[in-house]
């Protein structure tokens, strides 16, 4: 689809119509979050003509559409040093740019007897539930076809599944300065602090010591600092696909990320330094 610039957006009631919305805001999904795109007739509004149009398609060929909204400003690096990289979907594109830019460095080396695996699953922000998504059939499939194409038994594959590794490398959290309480009192990572090491006693990440070793392994041999990450006991932290794919595969896995700040907000927040370091480890996985 040709690059067409910002379409729409949700513009927000000023505040001299709300004089309580710095107490508070709450916006509801049906009533306030209708985007404006156009002017005019909505009877005669086509947002998938216009689409249709963008893309070069003819509207009367489409079937069936997907259609979302995202955040079209530019990304940038900032910060008194310009230490610091705003954009937007930050979780989970930096992990999927630090497994690729790994994975094509591993093809370039040649290295090893391994089989490497990128998996970018789509999904993950409603539950993982869905065919593409994290507890659907697709990875156990692709590794199964990859077995049979080698010759593989069943056997053989079982084997090799408990013989491999598997990071899920999601974002987590850095420490935010103007609200600490919300973290661990004794536990505060930092941006550019190296890649977080994601433990939580509840499974919520699939970590273990196993895993934390293995981890701390690879970031040496990389020779990048990291970091561990707990939540506030009082704060349930979220989940990953780590744990999903863990128990769908029995594949020993870790969980892994970048620190950010402002997590699902439409720009986040890393350090420049953390999405190298993350992608540096992942080769060390790779190769």
């Amino acid at each position: 689809m040709r690059r067409r610039g910002p379409l729409l957006r949700f513009p927000q009631l000023a505040i001299h119509l709300d004089r309580a919305v710095n107490e508070g805001l709450t916006l509801g999904k049906q009533q306030h979050m209708n985007p404006v795109w156009g002017l005019g007739d909505p009877a005669a509004a086509d947002l998938i003509g216009l689409l249709a149009e963008a893309a070069g398609v003819d509207p009367a060929e489409v079937g069936g559409f997907d259609v979302v909204v995202a955040d079209t400003q530019e990304p940038a690096v900032f910060g008194a040093h310009g230490e610091f990289f705003a954009s937007g979907r930050l979780d989970n594109l930096s992990s999927v740019h630090a497994g690729l830019t790994a994975l094509i460095q591993a093809y370039v080396a040649g290295e090893g007897e391994s089989i490497a695996v990128l998996a970018a699953f789509d999904h993950e922000e409603v539950g993982s539930a869905s065919r593409s998504g994290a507890s659907g059939p697709f990875l156990e499939d692709v590794l199964a076809r990859i077995g049979d194409g080698l010759g593989a038994t069943a056997t053989e594959r079982r084997r090799a599944f408990a013989a491999s590794w598997h990071v899920s490398a999601d974002a987590g959290h850095a420490v935010h300065p103007n609200y600490a309480e919300r973290h661990d009192p004794a536990n505060h990572p930092l941006l550019n602090g190296g890649p977080l090491l994601k433990i939580n006693a509840n499974q919520r990440y699939a970590t273990d010591a196993p895993g934390a070793a293995m981890w701390a392994r690879l970031c040496g041999e990389a020779e990048v600092p990291y970091q561990e990450f707990v939540s506030n006991n009082d704060v349930p932290c979220g989940s990953t696909i780590g744990p999903l794919t863990a128990t769908r595969l029995g594949i020993r896995t870790v969980d892994v990320g970048i620190p950010l700040l402002s997590m699902h907000s439409a720009r986040e927040l890393a350090g420049v330094q953390d999405p190298w370091r993350l992608a540096k480890a992942a080769e060390r996985l790779f190769g």
